[in-house]
């Protein structure tokens, strides 16, 4: 005789948001924490906790850009205009393009621009 399980109701997977996602990560690679135990609490495998680990770091890495800074160079006379004030980031771009971010610039302001150079 063949047996059928039929389920019903709810599914298993369940969708997580990137705000539990992140506290989830938090929790689990704190120090002193061990992932099993916080799969265990959240009722998923450890295997979920490292693949939202990876895409985050994926994420992180995207948002950065590599700086490269030549010791050997000299720095080249850039002037300065009197009434502009002494900037800390200056972004020279191989298309002659050049941002300055200056150090009393808001952060949220100099993440705009650098994303707007992209």
């Amino acid at each position: 005789m063949t047996q059928v399980t039929v389920l019903t109701g709810a599914g298993r997977r369940r969708d997580w948001s990137d705000e539990e996602r992140l506290e989830i990560l938090r929790e689990a690679f704190s120090p002193g924490a061990k992932v099993q135990h916080v799969a265990r609490r959240y009722d998923i495998s450890r295997s979920l906790i490292y693949q939202w680990r990876r895409t985050a770091l994926r994420r992180a890495q995207a948002a950065f850009a590599p700086a490269v800074i030549d010791d050997a160079a000299e720095p080249a006379a850039v002037p300065v205009a009197p009434n502009e004030a002494e900037a800390a980031i200056v972004l020279e771009l191989t298309d002659g393009r050049r941002l300055r971010i200056s150090a009393s610039t808001p952060p949220a302001l100099a993440v705009a621009a650098l994303r707007a150079m992209r």
